[in-house]
């Protein structure tokens, strides 16, 4: 279809949904349907009218045969609908046979998409978990082939959302490289590397996955391609990259790419209002079957009940209201992900290590990029031909190398891999949320507190400096900080499809969260002799206590002289926490609380 219909003028680049009837008409000659053309035209049928075309509707203006009909309509529908026949099969073990249209497999089939085939998808927590070794790569394939499920799912069961080819390459496109500017170790990169090698500048991977977008398809000349395949530049381009990055400008509709009736759109790839998006489906999918975790989410039953809804003027993804609960289980496998695996304690450790070396490695590596400039591993970002170069496999750059002036970062390196890795002293949470970042506990002097930390009940045998310690301030929520992310979806009864209604949290469950967001703060010590240990982990209860955070949970065993000496900490102080039945209930409410309390709660 794409070969036959090029050549008519303006009939790609203005849409289908934009033709009058003569445009429509000429589409019909070029189908072979010539002999119908007269109809068509005495009912006024435009390239609107086409989406709404039945079998019906033709019979009525008078194409008695049913064999005729159903060419027309087979003609018609190859407009909004990608044809399977040229498609490309993978086999993935979360999706299945997964199909893809050419254009896809020609952005695939890039030096710059390839890259991602190196970089680890959970970065320092392969070191962890011997079962996360998948990369970018394939989680991008997933996101770009569920971008399309759930766009041609609306585009089936809402034809009057006009949904065109065009939309749906587009969305395909933008989940297929959302991820192209993800660094080395991937969140490593750009949440702990690039702000110590270059505190000045605020970066994150989703800007460079728009330079990377943009030097991908001018690097491999893939502008008269995606016209070929009925992409209108640079409008479609801007569409893309705003799916990735948000709005480019900021007017009352931000976005260039589509108008304000396809905002729902925008809500496929990244969804910036409420966090529901393929991106996370397919992550929580693959990242579960690699780590060995349980998925308590299914995406399949999302896109049996997504429909577009008007909400304040715009039209958003909705769905049933009965499928409120496992939205809240869908947020609360995420948490369970990023507090098992994403935030275990040793995989952070060996990052803050990995990161540590390439500070240290930074200015001895060197990458040629545009024009023979020569960048490093922190400006590399600057220059997106070397930046295609830099991936994981700088790691094994450093350790196999024999330069001198990697001596300090090949040996951080070698301590990792032979697992001699900083010790975790414990974790703490201070009484309210602190707005502090990583670069920000370093101006804190938190390491030179830690170091000063002198416990109470007596001097230490062992020397403990600020460069012993490390602090991680570590943040678990549900996706929008504080911030119930259900409160900003919308859901619809099945008594009224078009109504989009909000489902307080309050009208779902009591053992929901009440709280949606932690700061958690943990502490680790570079020396490994027992000795040290030993007093470090002293010096980390005694800071807890000097700064009102809680009490470590092994604060007991390993400052049992220590913990006794601030009241708040006590054991017996349980704020009416009682367990068991019966007469074992009583006597710990008895226990906890007293006498008194124990009493009113038996006569209660």
């Amino acid at each position: 279809i794409i070969r036959r219909i090029k050549s008519i003028p303006g009939l790609w680049s203005s849409d289908y949904m934009q033709w009058g009837v003569e445009e429509t008409c000429q589409y019909l000659r070029r189908e072979g349907l010539r002999e119908w053309e007269d109809k068509f035209r005495a009912q006024k049928i435009t390239g609107v009218g086409l989406r709404y075309l039945t079998d019906d509707h033709l019979e009525k203006i008078g194409i008695g045969y049913l064999g005729d009909r159903l060419q027309i309509l087979h003609s018609i529908r190859k407009l909004w609908q990608i044809a399977a026949g040229s498609n490309k099969v993978f086999n993935d073990p979360i999706h299945g046979h997964v199909e893809l249209h050419p254009l896809l497999i020609k952005i695939i089939d890039t030096p710059q998409f390839q890259r991602l085939r190196n970089l680890k998808q959970l970065g320092g927590t392969y070191f962890v978990f011997p079962g996360a070794s998948h990369n970018r790569f394939e989680h991008s394939i997933g996101v770009g082939y569920l971008a399309g499920r759930l766009v041609q799912a609306l585009n089936e069961r809402q034809p009057e959302l006009l949904i065109s080819r065009r939309d749906i390459l587009c969305v395909q496109i933008a989940g297929l490289c959302h991820d192209l500017g993800h660094g080395p170790f991937s969140h490593m990169f750009d949440v702990m590397f690039i702000p110590k090698a270059r505190p000045e500048i605020k970066w994150k991977h989703e800007t460079a996955s728009l330079a990377m977008f943009d030097y991908l398809v001018e690097d491999n000349n893939l502008k008269p391609v995606m016209e070929q395949h009925g992409l209108v530049l640079p409008e479609d381009l801007d569409f893309i990259k705003e799916q990735i990055a948000g709005p480019l400008n900021t007017d009352a509709w931000p976005y260039k790419g589509r108008p304000e009736n396809k905002s729902f759109l925008y809500e496929i790839v990244a969804n910036k209002r409420n966090g529901i998006d393929v991106d996370k489906w397919d992550y929580f999918a693959r990242d579960c079957y690699h780590l060995g975790i349980q998925n308590n989410f299914d995406y399949r039953r999302f896109l049996k009940f997504a429909r577009v809804c008007e909400v304040d003027g715009q039209k958003n993804i909705c769905t049933r209201d009965k499928e409120v609960g496992n939205l809240y289980d869908m947020f609360h496998t995420r948490n369970c992900l990023h507090r098992r695996a994403y935030q275990h304690k040793v995989g952070n450790i060996i990052e803050t290590m990995i990161t540590e070396a390439f500070l240290k490695a930074d200015p001895h590596i060197q990458i040629e990029g545009s024009g023979g400039k020569m960048f490093t591993l922190s400006t590399a970002i600057d220059d997106m031909k070397a930046y295609t170069k830099l991936t994981d496999q700088v790691f094994e750059q450093i350790l196999n190398s024999s330069s001198p002036e990697l001596a300090e970062a090949r040996q951080i390196l070698k301590n990792i891999i032979c697992r001699r890795l900083y010790k975790c002293l414990g974790q703490t949470q201070a009484e309210k949320p602190m707005a502090v970042t990583q670069v920000r506990v370093f101006k804190l002097c938190w390491a030179l507190e830690l170091a000063q930390s002198i416990p109470q009940t007596g001097s230490q045998e062992a020397s403990l400096r600020p460069e012993d310690f490390v602090v991680n301030v570590i943040v678990m929520d549900y996706g929008m900080k504080e911030q119930n992310p259900i409160n900003n979806v919308r859901f619809y009864c099945k008594n009224d499809l078009t109504k989009a209604i909000q489902i307080r949290k309050n009208q779902v469950s009591k053992l929901l969260p009440e709280q949606f967001a932690e700061q958690l703060i943990r502490v680790y010590c570079k020396k490994r002799d027992e000795k040290s240990l030993e007093a470090a982990k002293k010096h980390f209860v005694q800071w807890c206590m000097d700064r009102n955070f809680s009490k470590p949970q092994d604060g007991d065993i390993i400052a049992p002289e220590l913990t006794p000496l601030k009241a708040s900490w006590s054991n017996n102080n349980n704020k009416g926490e009682c367990s068991g039945n019966g007469s074992t209930r009583e006597a710990n409410c008895v226990s906890a609380n007293g006498p008194k309390k124990a009493k009113t709660q038996l006569f209660k």
